[in-house]
């Protein structure tokens, strides 16, 4: 334990400086590119046709240098990275290629039974293939010209999960890194990005952790329905894997609900990579987007679909989407009175289907981007399904709506290692009975 602490303590040092002045961890993009280098680029480039095989199924891997490691007698902290593409299969149910990030463990595993791997869904990074957490992770803060920063704030959970001995694997979602618009929280694309990952990083070989030892699923905003998701649809889609518990915090279960919610705040540009995310998925959606949409609509949507979150922030936070539309009247006003529109929003609901092990759901009261209603409904949609739940409301007081304060202070003391989600996790890959309070 005293190993894990001053471990993490010295990551939390690193990260710190590196934020502040380390070199190597502030890169800039070459000019004209979104993927950075030629090697880089080619590395996620799937091979046309994809190998035969299977979900979870290794395309390719390669050693990943991590911006923020430290070396020591025993290896490099906190863990050895792999960058990693694997099979996976979209929202239609086609094979496509996936990318992510394998850190194995430096730290020991005290625990019983072989050691854990967690996999961590990321949250909302952007929709241009240069904010890929495979590609961040190298890089740690990033710099787009004229106003793109992003920082990979992803790191501080995989960190904290690593001085404990799990291993962990990053995915970067379909079409984030690789060709093709992200899927932006598609329900099962995401579902399935998350669960063949643990698959990848458990065919990989010369690792720490075993073919087939106990998984549990992590994620906040994007990544937390991104891992209800995956949840949900665990038996039917990865029977085999082992998967013991699942956070889920803030999870935008319901598209509707977060639609109406977000548009006009700090995040209201999420909107546009769902809409991209949507015509890629349901390409069927064009002529109806088009027919509503005016030409700073358009742009937007083509402004977006190659921004990382921070810049969307500084270009389109704050709007409403009633700028980009024919009528004048909110998006999500539109799409309700659209049969095909309601047909694809509720086709990706999550809550519709049971998950099979414990799940914790974690959602702020005060929450300004991801309503807390909707998440409250998921947890008890599971509930009456027979699930073992746990749902955690955070009381706060509205801070500054619209800023997302109300969103992101939550999830903060998941970020830093503390607080219930990693130590409910924690009692998944120790035995211990998960609590629930449905009623």
């Amino acid at each position: 334990m005293r190993v894990s602490r001053v471990l993490g303590a010295a990551i939390g040092a690193a990260l710190l400086t590196a934020t502040m002045a380390t070199p190597g961890a502030l890169a800039q993009p070459p000019s004209g590119s979104s993927t950075g280098s030629t090697v880089e680029s080619d590395f996620y480039l799937p091979p046309s046709p994809l190998p035969a095989g299977s979900p979870g199924d290794l395309i390719r891997s390669e050693p990943s240098h991590l911006a923020i490691s430290l070396p020591s007698i025993g290896g490099t902290l906190p863990g050895v990275a792999t960058r990693i593409m694997y099979r996976s299969n979209d929202s239609n149910g086609e094979a496509n290629a996936v990318t992510g990030t394998y850190i194995d463990p430096a730290a020991e595993w005290t625990g019983p039974g072989p050691r854990p791997l967690v996999v961590v869904a990321p949250g909302t990074q952007g929709q241009g293939d240069q904010c890929a957490p495979s590609k961040m992770l190298n890089h740690l803060i990033t710099y787009t010209p004229p106003i793109g920063p992003m920082v990979e704030y992803e790191v501080l959970a995989a960190y904290s999960f690593l001085v404990q001995g799990y291993g962990v694997v990053i995915t970067d979602y379909d079409g984030l890194g690789t060709p093709g618009a992200h899927t932006y929280v598609n329900r099962a694309a995401e579902a399935h990005a998350v669960l063949d990952a643990a698959r990848a990083a458990q065919r990989l070989s010369g690792t720490k952790i075993s073919g087939n030892g106990p998984v549990g699923a992590y994620g906040y905003s994007q990544g937390g329905g991104a891992a209800a998701a995956a949840a949900e649809l665990a038996d039917e889609y990865a029977p085999e894997l082992d998967l013991v518990g699942t956070y889920a915090g803030a999870p935008p279960a319901d598209l509707k609900k977060v639609l109406e919610q977000v548009d006009g705040t700090i995040l209201t540009g999420v909107i546009g990579y769902t809409l991209n995310g949507l015509l890629e998925s349901d390409p069927h959606l064009r002529p109806l987007v088009d027919a509503n949409i005016n030409d700073a609509g358009r742009s937007m949507l083509n402004m977006v679909a190659n921004q990382c979150a921070g810049e969307t922030i500084l270009t389109v936070g704050l709007r409403r989407t009633q700028q980009y539309t024919n009528s004048g009247e909110p998006l999500s006003v539109i799409l309700d009175r659209l049969p095909e529109a309601k047909e694809v929003l509720a086709k990706n609901k999550i809550g519709e289907r049971t998950p099979s092990a414990p799940v914790l759901i974690q959602s702020g009261t005060s929450d300004d981007i991801v309503p807390y209603g909707q998440a409250e409904e998921l947890a008890g949609a599971w509930c009456g399904q027979g699930a073992t739940v746990q749902f955690s409301a955070m009381n706060l007081p509205p801070l500054v709506p619209g800023s997302g304060a109300g969103h992101v202070i939550p999830a903060v003391p998941g970020f830093l290692g503390m607080g219930e989600a990693q130590a409910w996790l924690k009692d998944r890959f120790y035995g211990v009975p998960a609590p629930t309070n449905c009623r």
